[in-house]
């Protein structure tokens, strides 16, 4: 018995063996999938500031258009109103 404590069994030494490869190709896997994960984090804040200025730029452009629409609105009442005024001043 103390024989097989000097010289493990060579199943067990193969095992432990495969046991240390598998450790190490956790953790080559595990700095792997977190480099994709961090990758993946700066392209999705990326998208995200992407986003947000489009989002800024439709709010500036609704905000112009609808300012463009009152004016539009402004003038043609003030047309109204002057053709109005012609005809009464005429008559």
């Amino acid at each position: 018995m103390a024989d097989l404590m000097k010289n493990p069994p060579e199943a067990y030494l193969i095992f432990k063996e495969e046991l240390r490869k598998a450790e190490i190709e956790k953790e080559r896997l595990k700095k792997e999938y977190q480099d994709k994960l961090r990758n993946m984090d700066v392209e999705l804040s990326y998208l995200k500031e992407q986003i947000s200025s489009q989002q800024q730029m439709m709010k500036t452009t609704l905000n112009y258009a609808s300012r463009l629409e009152n004016e539009i609105n402004g003038l043609q009442k003030t047309i109204e109103e002057d053709k109005n005024r012609r005809k009464g001043s005429f008559h």
